[in-house]
């Protein structure tokens, strides 16, 4: 039996009220105790020899019989529109099937009330045309054909310039996303900086970032008759399935979308794009398959990145410590089309006790390509400007980094006054630091030019995942289980922590399970895989349908073996009678005595405790060179001890915090996207200068887990891990540089030239 329930569920820090299913018996937690045979052992992904050996189908790989390949026009101005356009030349160019542009494309709606192709190009790389050819040179070919005359606008490309009255209007009336500034407060802020003893402030900013994922962006769609068939590389085949379905007017039963291996997702995958209904439209009108892949400039420019923020930030402090007020206020860029800003107010609401506290947030679009969530977002900007200025207010007061943090500890969440369902952020301080030798080297050394420290950041992030989200265990004739979700692996590893899970709880070993996913017709609904939220939400209701299997399973044993189901139990594979030692007999001979024997069983992810917060901590410490000649910037050593839960693949969640920290020291020292301010185009949309790290700037990193199952968030006891350990990594390398060098650096990336000007900006004070 099912029932309904209000449940709250936190996604990339907003928290949402909804209704969800729940069994009238829900599995209780594994026990804390008890040490699991195949959950929190280490194991490589299932899948791995797919991937080595290049068998993994990736959208990019799927080939169809008469398939089509689309190429897009694109804007070279950031705000134009389309005076007069001519297609005619490339119509008639060899191969070419169709041709799209705002003149003959349906009214088909895109986001914000605007429409697919609508004569507009609001930033530089936006399409304007579109053109499917047998080949992909002849599409592109044929795209060079088309003349097209623009009505050149004024353009705006930051948030700056975009609250001025003389902007041009991108959206809305004023360019303010949703009309307003999202603001919030608790006590009194004023009140907090009188009475506080020290004020610290400063302004920090952080920059366009860029997903960069190894797998471009790409879609090819297929329609049989009414019925559309779409592979995508997706962070969610439900979104992108709904989304198609709105815009071609199709019940969900007539949309197919498949993503069986992606290459990355990061937060740009989670919906559907143009070119996915670009493609579609294609395939629609020519009645054959299309494939849309997007180049690496086009996926630069076109897919979304991480926003853009200027955040003012005031703290207030008692002589002790004690933080007496906190008061942000965050600007944001949100390109054409944002529709939602990230929640850079996140760490500075949630991550210290402090009563009064003040938040605004302002996003405005601007002629730029859209921003998107991006691993982390805001929590990744927002953590940056509020563990920078926590140090600063230690230097002011003396007292070291650490024991600040430890001071205005906050063991109950402070915007809510719930408890959480579990935290030990004071053990990954204890933990990391007796790691990283805090107490040894946190103030920095001097060998000629040389200046060496330790920097330490917090982390607080959501993950505790929720419902909706639903798996089925198929039990074969031949004793093989398959678990069937309609979720999809975006790369982390999901595939193998769900045949841990029902493996442990079928008691079966490892290689009896394999994995369905990554299809809307072939699995019921899982969530997006977004906001550390896969595992806690799709893995309980695996585990609850492989309960289920193996009750029925036993229901079988006890009618064969003539006792109450009761007295039967599955381990390992073998049924066992209570009291008896013996195995009376194992699932593959049963399976062999009753022909054909399938058995499918239910799981629905049930709803969160009511009473507490689901959230994740972390601490991270950044042991780090910087040459005050040179202003190199040498990250020797990161230590991250996270708290999220039980760890249910050790290896796995190395991985994904490994992962995080590249990432991290990316966006701290190295990425960042590049406009030319006089015509709002992006001068660096590659891999030649945009510089991702590579394995010659890794530094060594070590970690560790708290490993503390928690039994209230879920029947697993363990949360999201994909963003916590990208979250702290900028703070805690700035605060190390500050404390080697002597010298803040208040935005990103720290690079050798804004060192090297802070250094000699500090001699000419001196002087």
């Amino acid at each position: 039996m099912t029932r309904l329930k209000k449940t709250r569920v936190e996604s990339e820090g907003t928290v949402y009220e909804k209704l969800s299913l729940m069994e009238d018996e829900e599995l209780k937690p594994w026990d804390t105790e008890t040490e699991l045979k195949i959950v929190g052992k280490s194991f490589a992904k299932i899948d791995g020899d797919e991937r080595v050996t290049g068998r993994a189908i990736y959208t990019s790989d799927i080939q169809l019989p008469g398939m089509l390949h689309a190429k897009a026009l694109r804007s070279p101005y950031p705000n134009a529109r389309v005076k007069r356009i001519d297609a005619t030349k490339a119509a008639n160019h060899p191969g070419v099937r169709a041709v799209i542009t705002h003149e003959n494309i349906p009214s088909l709606g895109w986001l914000n009330d605007t429409k697919i192709l609508d004569g507009a190009a609001r930033f530089a790389g936006e399409e304007v045309a579109v053109v499917a050819a047998d080949e992909e040179e002849m599409a592109e070919e044929a795209i060079s054909l088309i003349e097209v005359e623009y009505d050149v606008l004024p353009f705006v490309v930051d948030a700056e310039n975009a609250n001025k009255v003389t902007a041009p209007i991108i959206q809305g009336e004023n360019n303010l996303l949703g009309g307003a500034p999202r603001t919030y407060h608790r006590g009194d802020v004023n009140r907090g900086l009188t009475e506080a003893d020290i004020v610290v402030e400063g302004t920090f900013t952080t920059q366009t970032a860029v997903h960069n994922c190894m797998e471009t962006h790409s879609a090819v769609a297929d329609w049989n008759g009414d019925h559309l068939t779409v592979w995508e590389s997706t962070q969610s085949i439900a979104n992108t399935r709904e989304h198609l379905a709105a815009v071609f007017n199709l019940p969900l039963n007539k949309v197919h979308v498949i993503c069986y291996y992606m290459g990355g997702g990061f937060g740009s995958k989670q919906r559907a794009g143009k070119h996915t209904l670009l493609a579609a439209l294609l395939s629609k009108i020519t009645r054959r398959p299309v494939r849309m892949v997007l180049t690496r400039r086009e996926d630069n420019l076109m897919t979304g990145n991480r926003q853009a923020t200027v955040q003012h930030l005031r703290l207030g402090a008692k002589s002790d410590g004690t933080l007496t007020a906190i008061d942000l206020t965050s600007t944001g860029e949100m390109g054409a089309y944002g529709t939602h800003s990230s929640l850079t107010e996140g760490p500075a609401q949630t991550l210290y006790e402090c009563q009064n506290v003040k938040t605004d947030n302002r996003a405005y679009f601007t002629n730029m390509g859209p921003a998107v969530a991006f691993r982390g977002p805001g929590y990744v900007e927002g953590s940056f400007a509020l563990e920078s200025l926590l140090d600063e207010l230690a230097e002011k007061l003396g007292i070291d980094p650490l024991e600040l943090r430890i001071k205005n500890y906050a063991h109950i969440d402070p915007r809510s006054g719930r408890g959480y369902s579990s935290k030990n952020l004071d053990v990954c301080y204890r933990r990391g630091a007796e790691m990283v030798g805090w107490d040894k080297g946190w103030r920095g050394d001097r060998t000629g030019s040389k200046c060496r420290a330790i920097g330490v950041a917090s982390q607080i992030w959501g993950g505790g995942g929720g419902p909706p989200a639903y798996a089925w265990v198929k039990m074969n004739p031949d004793a093989t289980f398959e678990v069937i979700v309609g979720g999809q692996d975006i790369g982390s590893g999901t595939k193998t922590t769900l045949a841990q899970i029902a493996a442990e709880e079928l008691g079966v070993a490892l290689d009896r399970i394999s994995i369905r996913i990554g299809d809307t017709e072939a699995a019921p609904y899982a969530p997006v895989s977004s906001g550390s939220r896969t595992t806690p939400s799709v893995g309980p209701a695996v585990r609850q349908a492989a309960a289920d299997a193996k009750r029925q399973l036993r229901e079988i044993a006890a009618g064969y073996i003539e006792v109450p189901l009761e007295q039967v139990a599955l381990r390992e594979g073998e049924f066992y009678l209570e009291g008896e030692e013996k195995p009376r007999i194992s699932v593959e001979e049963l399976t062999d005595t009753i022909d054909e024997l399938t058995i499918l069983g239910r799981g629905i992810r049930g709803p969160n405790p009511n009473n507490a917060e689901l959230m994740t901590f972390g601490a991270q410490f950044a042991d780090v060179e910087v040459d005050l000649l040179t202003g190199d910037i040498d990250v020797k050593k990161v230590v991250t001890v996270l708290d999220f839960g039980r760890v249910l693949n050790p290896l796995g969640a190395g991985s994904q915090l490994e992962g995080g920290v590249v990432q991290g020291i990316g966006f701290t020292l190295s990425e960042g996207r590049v406009v030319d301010g006089r015509d709002g185009v992006v001068l660096n949309p590659n891999l030649e200068n945009y510089l991702v790290p590579t394995n010659m700037d890794m530094p060594v990193v070590d970690y560790a887990f708290t490993d503390v199952p928690d039994p209230t968030a879920n029947n697993l006891g363990a949360k999201g891990l994909g963003e916590p350990p990208m979250i702290p990594t900028a703070p805690a390398i700035a605060n190390a540089i500050a404390s080697a060098t002597g010298v803040r650096i208040r935005s990103t990336p720290i690079t050798r030239a804004k060192i090297l000007d802070a250094i000699q900006a500090a001699k000419e004070v001196r002087q």
